[in-house]
């Protein structure tokens, strides 16, 4: 492995580490934010802070590159937070976290089989996700048993298909040749214009005085600033030099990253099916990234 392949891994791993602990922040947010409420402003900071990084003027850079762009902020930005957050309130979170850790399966048959963009996967990568999602079961199996509520499920696999898509055209924007942070930010945009309607028709209206409380700022700004315009970042970089398949496979860890969080800062107790979960993630992981290249 040469040092930018290993930059790539470090970048994909520092993103999931972090996304995977924003469910703190999150609820802690839900208790006077809509979902609709926390997304908007979270990316319209993030956007906000992404300029003023890099406050260059970044100019029309033709149809197929900033259709591209649009796609991927209606995929990613858009489409998959709504579609997850609303999953929730049909559903248990157990449910969704399962259910959107399919993606990297969607992600692998869409490049491989469908778009024929690099080889595709074999034995070892469907290995690791059957391995994988064992774990990711285990991890979230609790006293009440997990939900079967349709719509909540059938959103949540929209929002793991979705994502997929956005993997995929998070690869076909690093072959545009354009600035990550520039080409990010401009997707910001789209999925910020594209969630308007959603806006409109869910009633935002934030609390001004919620918003206003340290506690509030102090989430906000670990969601805008970290999950959001830095991990975007972050992950884009890992999909241009580990492929989306590859890079897709550490959503995987998003389970095993929230539960170890559990434990750390909830306190909550770790037990042998937890235990058992990690490891057959961990051991998923590996096994998929035998194949996971581009």
């Amino acid at each position: 492995m040469d040092r930018t392949e290993a930059g790539g891994h470090l970048s994909a791993l520092v993103t999931i580490v972090i996304w995977g602990t924003t469910f703190i922040s999150t609820k802690v947010l839900l208790g006077g934010m809509s979902p609709v409420e926390i997304l908007f402003i979270r990316f319209a900071i993030g956007f906000a802070a992404l300029f003023l990084y890099r406050p260059h003027i970044f100019r029309f850079q033709g149809w197929r590159a900033e259709g591209t762009m649009a796609l991927a902020g209606l995929c990613g930005i858009c489409l998959y937070y709504l579609m997850e957050n609303v999953a929730l309130t049909y559903t248990l979170a157990s449910n969704v976290g399962i259910i959107i850790s399919l993606s990297p399966f969607f992600t692998a048959l869409i490049s491989g089989f469908i778009l024929c963009e690099g080889p595709r996967p074999g034995l070892p990568f469907f290995a690791g996700f059957i391995l994988a999602m064992a774990g990711i079961v285990l991890l979230n199996i609790d006293g009440s048993g997990l939900d079967s509520d349709l719509a909540g499920n059938l959103l949540a696999l929209g929002a793991a298909f979705v994502w997929s898509i956005y993997s995929i055209l998070s690869r076909k924007m690093t072959t545009l040749n354009l600035d990550v942070i520039q080409t990010t930010r401009r997707t910001f945009a789209y999925g910020l214009v594209f969630m308007i309607p959603f806006l409109i028709s869910m009633d935002f209206a934030p609390d001004a005085g919620f918003l206003l409380r340290p506690r509030t700022l102090l989430n906000l700004a670990f969601l805008s600033l970290g999950a959001s315009a830095l991990c975007f970042v972050t992950w884009n970089h890992a999909v241009s030099v580990l492929g989306a398949v590859a890079t897709s496979v550490y959503i995987y860890l998003v389970p095993v990253v929230t539960v170890l969080c559990s434990i750390i800062i909830l306190g909550e107790a770790p037990t042998a099916l937890r235990i058992l979960g990690c490891l057959l993630t961990l051991a998923g992981l590996g096994l998929s990234q035998h194949c996971g290249r581009r």
